[in-house]
């Protein structure tokens, strides 16, 4: 039977009802963060199901480089013991939480699939503060020689702008400095595949407005709007984003356009706990949970940073 509308309250068919399950809101949450922010798809995850609690340290062995060496037909082969360098460490030191009522009125009455419309919110909030806090932390992370006003391992004279002097972008130039980006990881010999760059809205724009505008189709409308992604230039996968970090300039703002490859920053996530409590005031349930997450730049030499500004 229709539970009758309440003064005050949305009017809602009544047909439905909502039921919390914890372990079906936590893969919700997590498949829709992925699919909606920038991060997972400039990082890789691959230590993530190592995390149990806030607060774990999560410990990355290095890879050791193994000696190529000169054969002559006859010689007596040498035999190297490769030893590794000090692992890495990831925190996992950060948390979010959401916390919010349900009124049994609103699940009764509801024909909406409420668990479906909260977890998509929660997912853009949580996505809105993760990119941002990453995207301003890693620029500082860069390997010096993928930065600055002299950068190149081995040019040593590609110009990526500074504090002070950022690279002005237009729609004629914007080609150019993404590939030359992409001649910086490759001075580094960091792999062609899996490379990745981030921009801010009006850089997105440039390039539409360029000579490149047909990099905007990627065949894939629905990825494309919820994660940024715009397409693909000089084997980079291109994301568009609006919390990429700036600095104030005497010219206005300057941007620190990220770009790197897969293997230079690691991202790691989980929501950890969901749990429903009835409220004491009110007939009603209170929903919370809480995300825990950690990054670290682990290959410094993979990832750099181009300043520019309009």
């Amino acid at each position: 039977m229709a539970f009758p509308r309440t003064s005050g309250y949305p009017d809602y068919s009544s047909t439905g009802a909502m039921k919390f399950d914890r372990a079906l809101w936590s893969g919700k949450l997590i498949k829709k963060f992925y699919r909606t922010s920038v991060i997972p798809f400039i990082a890789n995850i691959d230590y993530e199901g190592e995390i149990m609690e806030q607060g774990d340290l999560i410990y990355i062995r290095a890879v050791p480089d193994i000696t190529i060496r000169d054969y002559v037909k006859g010689q007596k082969i040498e035999y190297e013991r490769p030893e590794t360098g000090p692992a890495l460490d990831l925190v996992i030191d950060k948390g979010k939480y959401f916390a919010f009522s349900c009124d049994d009125v609103d699940k009764w009455q509801s024909d909406l699939d409420l668990l479906e419309l909260w977890s998509s919110d929660a997912s853009i909030q949580l996505k809105l503060v993760v990119d941002s806090d990453i995207l301003s932390s890693i620029p500082a992370s860069v390997d010096p020689l993928n930065a600055g006003i002299t950068a190149g391992a081995i040019s040593m004279n590609i110009n990526l702008g500074r504090s002070g002097a950022p690279v002005q972008i237009t729609k004629s130039n914007v080609l150019d400095y993404i590939i030359d980006c992409a001649t910086i990881l490759d001075e580094r010999n960091v792999p062609e595949t899996d490379r990745w760059l981030v921009i801010p809205a009006w850089l997105s724009a440039m390039i539409k407005k360029s000579d490149l505008s047909n990099v905007a189709r990627t065949g894939d409308d629905e990825s494309s709007i919820r994660n940024g992604m715009i397409g693909m230039i000089d084997r980079f996968t291109v994301y568009s984003s609006n919390y990429v970090s700036s600095s104030v300039e005497s010219g206005g703002l300057a941007y620190n356009v990220m770009f790197g490859h897969l293997s230079a920053l690691t991202f790691a996530s989980q929501i950890l706990k969901t749990e429903t409590l009835r409220a004491e005031s009110t007939f009603g349930d209170l929903v919370r949970g809480l995300m825990v997450y950690g990054y670290k730049v682990i290959k410094p030499e993979s990832m750099g940073v181009l300043y520019a500004s309009r």
